[in-house]
C-alpha cells in the first residue's frame, strides 16, 4: 500500500521552476532516499513533503491523506536537519523533551518516551550532559531521538551526516539501518553521497535538475542505470565511458571500434544491438572492478598517469587517447607512471549508451 504519494509536484521560485513535475510514491515502512548532485532541487522536495517549502502545483499524499496546503505540525512527519539544532543551555533529556512539553503530554509520558528513544540510540548516559559535552556523533543521536519521540508517521533526514568525519559517517550509517529496521518507520533520506545511498536504500530516486531520472533499489540501478547520468553517479568508484563506433551491427550483436582497442574490434552479444546501425557511435560504460589488467590476450592499451595504493586493493588512474579511465585491482601491481597497461575487459558487464545518454 502506498503511503506517500507525490504527484506531479512543482515548485517555482518567481520565474525559476526548481522542482519540475515529479511523481514518487513510498510504502509504509520503507527506506527511500532521493540522491543527486548539488542544486537537484532533493532538499526542496524533502522540505516540502514536510511542510516547510509550499507546493507550487501537485499534490502530496500522506498516509492516504490529502497534505498539500496542510500545516507542517499536522502533518505527523519529523525532520533531522543537517545541522543538529539543539538548544545549547538545555540538557539532552530537555532537548529532547521539549516539543512533547510544548504538545502539552504528561511528564510520565515524557519520561517513558524520551527513556524509550534513548534506549534505543543507545545515549542513555547522556541524558543529564548538555551538547557542548557530546561528540558530533553524539549531538546527531539526539537529533534523531528528538525525532522519535514525537511517534511521526514519516522521519524526514536532511543530509544528517555531512557534518561528520568519515569514521562516524559509517557508524551513523550502521545506526540509522539498524533504527529503521526496529522501528519500521517510512523514511525518506536526503544526500549527495552516493555509498549512503546505496547502503541505506530500499529504492533510491536519483535526481537532476528537478527531475526524476530513475527510480529503483540499489541493485537495480547499479545493474540497469537507465542512462549515463545514473550509471555514473551510483558506484564508486564512477563508471568509465568509452566513446565508440559501430562497425558491424544485426539484431543480436555488433562490433566495436576505438583507438585503445589497438586495432582490434570488440565484438558483443546485445539486446540492444537491433537499435543501431553500422557508422553510429555509442558510448560504452565499464565499471573500474571489471576492468582486468595482465590478461593474455588484452583488448585495452591504456597509458598510466598514477596508481593510489588502497591497502588492499589498488586504484589505477590510465588514460585512452581521448578519455580518462579508472580500473580498480586487488593487489598492488609493480607498475610506473607512464608506462603501458594492458587490459582486458569482462564481457557480461558491459554497459551500452546511445550517443545522447540513453540506455541500450
Amino acid at each position: 500500500m502506498t503511503f506517500l504519494r507525490l504527484e506531479n509536484i512543482k515548485k517555482q521560485f518567481g520565474e525559476v521552476s526548481v522542482i519540475k513535475g515529479v511523481d514518487i510514491s513510498a510504502s509504509k515502512g520503507e527506506f527511500v532516499v532521493f540522491v543527486g548532485p548539488s542544486g537537484c532541487g532533493k532538499s526542496t522536495l524533502l522540505r516540502m513533503i514536510a511542510g516547510l517549502e509550499d507546493v507550487s502545483s501537485g499534490k502530496l499524499s500522506i498516509d492516504g491523506r490529502d497534505v498539500t496546503f496542510e500545516e507542517p505540525a499536522k502533518r505527523e512527519v519529523s525532520m533531522v536537519f543537517q545541522s543538529y539544532a539543539l538548544y545549547p543551555h538545555m540538557s539532552v533529556f530537555d532537548n529532547m523533551a521539549f516539543g512533547l512539553r510544548m504538545a502539552k503530554l504528561s511528564e510520565d509520558e515524557i519520561k517513558r518516551r524520551v527513556g524509550e528513544a534513548a534506549r534505543i540510540l543507545q545515549i542513555e548516559p547522556l541524558l543529564d550532559r548538555k551538547p557542548r559535552a557530546l561528540s558530533g556523533g553524539q549531538r546527531q543521536r539526539v537529533a534523531i531521538g528528538r525525532s522519535i519521540v514525537r511517534n511521526p508517521k514519516i522521519f524526514l533526514f536532511d543530509e544528517p551526516l555531512s557534518n561528520l568525519d568519515a569514521e562516524l559517517r559509517s557508524q551513523m550509517r550502521v545506526e540509522i539501518a539498524k533504527l529503521h529496521r526496529n522501528l519500521g518507520a517510512t523514511m525518506v533520506y536526503v544526500t549527495h553521497d552516493q555509498v549512503e545511498a546505496m547502503t541505506l536504500a530500499d529504492r533510491i530516486v536519483v535526481l537532476r535538475a528537478g527531475m526524476v531520472e530513475q527510480i529503483g533499489s540499489p541493485t537495480e540501478l547499479y545493474d540497469r542505470p537507465a542512462n549515463t547520468f545514473v550509471a555514473g553517479f551510483i558506484g564508486s568508484p564512477k563508471m568509465n565511458f568509452l566513446s565508440a563506433k559501430v562497425t558491424g551491427a544485426d539484431v543480436s550483436s555488433l562490433q566495436l571500434s576505438h583507438p585503445a582497442f589497438d586495432g582490434q574490434s570488440l565484438s558483443l552479444h546485445h539486446p540492444g544491438s537491433g537499435k543501431v546501425r553500422p557508422g553510429d557511435v555509442v558510448t560504452v560504460g565499464l565499471r573500474p572492478e571489471h576492468i582486468r589488467i595482465g590478461a593474455a590476450a588484452p583488448l585495452l592499451h591504456l597509458t598510466l598517469d598514477f596508481a593510489e595504493n588502497l591497502g588492499g586493493s589498488t586504484q589505477l588512474y590510465v588514460r585512452t587517447p581521448n578519455e580518462a579511465v579508472t580500473i580498480l585491482v586487488n593487489g598492488r601491481p609493480e607498475l610506473a607512471p607512464g608506462s603501458t597497461v594492458a587490459a582486458d575487459i569482462d564481457l557480461a558487464h558491459i554497459y551500452l549508451f546511445t550517443a545522447d545518454g540513453k540506455a541500450l
